[in-house]
Order: structure tokens, then sequence, then C-alpha cells
């Protein structure tokens, strides 16, 4: 199997296709088979595990674009832009809650792709036939979280770097409240929350290593004895090994790697 990660659109997830016998490099464009239709992408890896591939279900990549490609792939790209801002106006004469992120036509023009946000669930189903009349293709509109409207808009982290959904994630994995507190973090929501009010992709960058880490170590509030000092858990620095411990009024600072106090 030849198999080749292939882009839609700059922030867009890497989805995989078998190239065959065709020669395919980097940094081409393509016409790939989708479940949508076809679609007009750009080649950004080449797969070279033997595990993923023998696992792996791929459509087939169909040809290399030609200049007419890039031509009717431009015409898509400006037709799906009015498209969006036509079914902002059809949603605010039908007086829906909604607002449009993003409009996308396949290459073939077989379905029209409609992302946007609401407070509540939306019965768009008048909208669909508006849009449906209009277009004479197939609609889709998919409602999508905060999560997902960060990953479309972009935007600058507390880090002060681009956000990682739309720079470099390929999929939102899930992240709980428990990475935050593994981490000992204040629970804050302004401190453990991203732009999109939904808690910060990177606490699940560390949270293996923190657990790894906090093998061994008391809790907060345990009451332990280490070289004849007994004392209550006030602090535990989780990275160093190292906790704080008060001793009837004394604090003292004990290192878990030599269990010698400071």
């Amino acid at each position: 199997m030849n198999i080749y990660g292939v882009k839609f659109n700059d922030k867009g997830k890497i989805y995989y296709f078998n190239a065959h016998e065709l020669k395919v490099n980097t940094n081409v464009c393509v016409i790939v088979e989708t479940e949508k239709g076809l679609q007009y992408g750009k080649v950004v890896e080449k797969i070279k595990d033997n595990e993923v591939i023998n696992k792996g279900n791929f459509k087939d990549i169909i040809r290399l674009t030609t200049k007419e490609d890039y031509k009717k792939h431009l015409n898509n790209l400006k037709d799906a832009e009015q498209a969006l801002k036509k079914a902002q106006e059809l949603a605010n004469e039908l007086k829906l809650e909604m607002h449009f992120l993003s409009s996308e036509f396949t290459f073939d023009k077989k379905q029209l792709l409609l992302s946007f946000t609401a407070d509540e669930r939306i019965d768009f189903r008048e909208l669909t036939r508006k849009l449906a009349s209009i277009y004479r293709t197939r609609i889709e509109l998919r409602q999508i979280g905060a999560r997902d409207k960060a990953c479309s808009v972009g935007g600058i982290g507390q880090c002060g770097r681009e956000l990682c959904c739309a720079s470099f994630l390929n999929s939102l994995e899930s992240v709980s409240m428990n990475m935050a507190k593994n981490q000992n973090l204040a629970l804050n929501p302004s401190k453990i929350n991203g732009c999109c009010g939904r808690l910060l992709c990177c606490l699940a960058y560390e949270d293996q290593n923190y657990l790894e880490a906090q093998k061994g170590l008391p809790n907060l509030g345990d009451i332990v004895t280490i070289e004849n000092t007994r004392g209550k858990v006030i602090s535990v620095d989780i990275l160093n090994r190292k906790i704080k411990l008060d001793c009837d009024n004394e604090i003292k600072e004990v290192n878990l790697n030599n269990e010698n106090n400071k």
C-alpha cells in the first residue's frame, strides 16, 4: 500500500489515502475520493508505519491536480464564501439563532457543508430546503462546539503562541478536570480554561508524566512519618518529589528522592 496524509485546508485534520501505483510527492495537490464525493487536497506526509497501514481502510488518491483543477478549486472557494453569507442571511430571515463559521463545497460540488454555532439545538429543516433549492446540491449543516469554533477561528493562547487546535493538533482529545488536579494547578477558570472557555488542551500533554511522578507521593492533608519526623503534608512538589510537612507548627521540607530533611 502507498499511503499519504492529505489536508483539505491549512487548519484541517489529516486524512489518509492510498495512492496505489501513482507516484506522489509531499506538498503537491491531489484529487481524492471521500464519502462526500471528490475533494481537492494537499499531500503533507507519506506514511511509513506498516502497523498503521495494515489497520487502515483507505479511500483512493484519484490523480494529481491540473491547472484546470486549481481554477475550479478557486471557484469553489469563492462560491462557498458566498454560500456562507447566504446561509446566514436566510437564517436571520427565519429568525434562527445560528452563527455560521465556515462553508465548503466538495470538489465535484455534490455536497455543501456548513458549520455553525448555536446556544441550543436548532430545527434547520426549512433552512436546508431553501439552500438546496438555491444550490441544487446536497446540504449538510453541522452544529459545532466551542472547541471546534476556536479551531476554526484561531487565536492566541495564554502562552503567547497560536492556539494548538488551530496550528498542529489534528484532533481534539478529551480533557478532564482530573488532569488539572493531577498537576496541582489552582482550579481557577481564568488559569486553566482556553479561549474557547473549555479546559486547556495542553493539560493533556504531560498528564501521563505527572501520573508517573505521583507514584509513592502522599496527598495533601495526609499524616506521614519520614525518618522519625511525623507531620501533616501541606505542600507537594510532584516533579521534584518534595513535600512540606507541618510538624507541630514547624515547617520541614523533605526530598523523597533521598529522604533527607532540608
